[in-house]
């Protein structure tokens, strides 16, 4: 079984896996951390998005062993709830938050986006979530919780996340 050393959430990590081991199942099971959801298994929903080197990736198509090296964030590494993220409160402010189930996905796509973009239109916003599925929002509250996000992080000095209070 192949040791495994990566970065997660800002600390390293190693673990003995299977070569077949998923990296959504390494999460959940190994780590505890339930905030990527294990949903369709096939890579058609996106509520198992991490960010891998900040790019949004599939958990449940990535093999563990594929994260040597890298570093791997999930959920609970972008925020707590006593202390969220300014992308988390966006979601709020917008009310893009219902059931719940595809929040930790969709923040993490989104994250990755707006790591890869910083002002994008509602059409790069919704090519952005396409592939994550919400059958609660309609997707508009989304799109405007990512919006929202944008415009308050560049109304800061170096258009910096940890500057948004």
């Amino acid at each position: 079984m192949p040791v495994v050393h990566f970065d997660l959430n800002g600390r390293a990590v190693c673990v003995d896996v299977d070569g077949k081991e998923l990296l959504v199942d390494t999460l959940r099971k190994r780590f505890l951390l339930t905030g990527t959801k294990k949903a369709c298994g096939t890579d058609d929903c996106g509520a198992c998005t991490v960010l891998i080197d900040n790019r949004a990736v599939r958990s449940c198509a990535y093999l563990t062993c594929m994260a040597e090296g890298r570093n791997v964030m999930t959920i609970e590494g972008l925020g707590t709830p006593w202390h969220l993220h300014p992308l988390q409160q966006a979601f709020i402010d917008a009310g893009a938050v219902q059931c719940g189930y595809c929040t930790p996905g969709m923040i993490m796509t989104v994250y990755g986006l707006l790591e890869e973009k910083e002002n994008p239109d509602e059409e790069e916003i919704r090519m952005a979530i396409s592939g994550n599925l919400c059958r609660c929002t309609g997707y508009q509250k989304i799109v405007n919780a990512v919006k929202l996000a944008a415009e308050r992080r560049l109304m800061t000095a170096n258009h910096s996340w940890e500057e948004i209070k």
